[in-house]
């Protein structure tokens, strides 16, 4: 098997902006024809649109601006470039929420990623994602057809079941979430089966450490790649284990939550997905998790860009004295005064009474001039803390809930 899955994950930085340039302007023409973005590209010159500089002056898209719009015009909103019967699949994820699926060859381009794995011919995957309404199982298995891998559609449940069938059929790889295997290899411990499993391809949920190192000392390579319903993969591991290594056909950017602004190099922000999907071209789509950068390049020789995987949710909406509190509104705040370079919302309690607390990065030395915008944006009084730029975290929380119920 080859090291790298194609020639796209070790081009050079020159052919990577000029690959960019061309696919970019040409996805944005895509979607600025779609109603789901009548308004928001309608005035926007795709053929300027040919770097991460013009992408990031771009409206984001967020996910609860996608549910509305696919109340008013189901089932995709007007994001997608065919009708539902014009797809393979047509899935529904908890909110509820329509997405589109293709069954052509890695359409959700998850091949990338098990070829990582070392996963593809003579491998058979046991597939422990679901396959009812939500897409994850056919994600998966759109994938391993991708590799050539064979695929036992297990989906959840019946672990006893589970482990004979790969003893049976000699598994050699596992697709899933990170904890399910090892209920598997406990059942097949326990009735005296011998599983032939050396390989795992997990996403979903938290693959700590100590897990890993479990599935290792049995003789198990686990890795794991961050995807999602909407825009299947986005990132992945390699045997390098040094974060996660960008698909080639999305664009990841890093950005302060609530806002579209890209954050310095390393800080962590919120996570903003292109795809260059021409079925469903989402563009800078909100995840809502956090992660940030990695520098340099990747030991395993793919050059592309790399984050640090999931690092927490960007959605830090938190109810105090009875109002939401969210992210964009502390964005609308600093916007509000440009000698603000950032704020953050402190929520406490004093006794059974909330304490919201803000504080800007400021050179200013008057804390009253900012109550009045205070309330207005977040509608709420607070107290008002000023301190010098650069003394808040670069954690990418805006809202940080210190409340403690017992």
């Amino acid at each position: 098997m080859s090291s790298y899955y194609d020639d796209l994950e070790t081009r050079s930085v020159d052919a990577r902006a000029a690959s960019l340039a061309k696919a970019l302007p040409e996805q944005i023409a895509l979607a600025r024809g779609l109603p789901g973005y009548a308004g928001a590209l309608s005035d926007v010159d795709p053929a300027r649109v040919a770097d991460l500089a013009a992408l990031a002056r771009l409206p984001v898209l967020r996910k609860s601006a996608l549910v509305s719009a696919q109340g008013a015009a189901a089932p995709f909103g007007g994001y997608a470039a065919r009708p539902a019967h014009g797809f393979a699949h047509v899935f529904q994820s908890p909110g509820p929420i329509y997405e589109p699926g293709g069954a052509g060859h890695d359409w959700w381009r998850l091949g990338r990623f098990l070829h990582a794995c070392g996963i593809g011919q003579g491998d058979i995957v046991q597939n422990c994602f679901g396959y009812h309404l939500t897409p994850a199982g056919m994600i998966f298995e759109n994938g391993a057809r991708a590799v050539g891998a064979a695929v036992l559609p297990a989906g959840t449940g019946q672990t006893e079941l589970q482990a004979r069938a790969a003893r049976d059929l000699g598994v050699t790889a596992y697709a899933g979430t990170p904890d399910y295997l090892k209920l598997v290899l406990e059942k097949a411990d326990t009735l005296g089966l011998e599983l032939a499993i050396t390989r795992a391809a997990v996403s979903g949920g938290a693959l700590f450490p100590s897990l890993r190192d479990w599935y290792t000392d049995r003789g198990i390579a686990c890795r794991q790649c961050y995807a999602t319903a909407d825009l299947g993969m986005i990132a992945y591991e390699s045997a390098a284990m040094e974060g996660m290594i960008s698909d080639e056909r999305v664009i990841i950017e890093i950005v302060t939550p609530g806002t579209g602004n890209p954050v310095t190099p390393g800080e962590v922000g919120e996570v903003v997905v292109t795809t260059l999907n021409p079925d469903y071209p989402l563009i800078r789509f909100a995840t809502g998790d956090l992660s940030a950068v990695l520098p340099g390049v990747s030991p395993c020789g793919r050059s592309n860009l790399r984050i640090r995987g999931w690092m927490g949710r960007a959605d830090q909406t938190a109810k105090i004295k009875g109002m939401f509190v969210r992210p964009e509104q502390v964005a609308a705040l600093v916007a509000r005064h440009p000698e603000i370079d950032r704020a953050r919302v402190i929520v406490s309690r004093d006794g059974e009474m909330d304490v919201m607390t803000v504080r800007l990065e400021t050179l200013s030395g008057d804390p009253a001039r900012y109550a009045g915008t205070i309330a207005d944006v977040l509608k709420l009084k607070g107290a008002v803390e000023l301190v010098k730029p650069g003394s808040l975290p670069r954690d990418g929380i805006v809202i940080e809930d210190q409340r403690v119920y017992d």
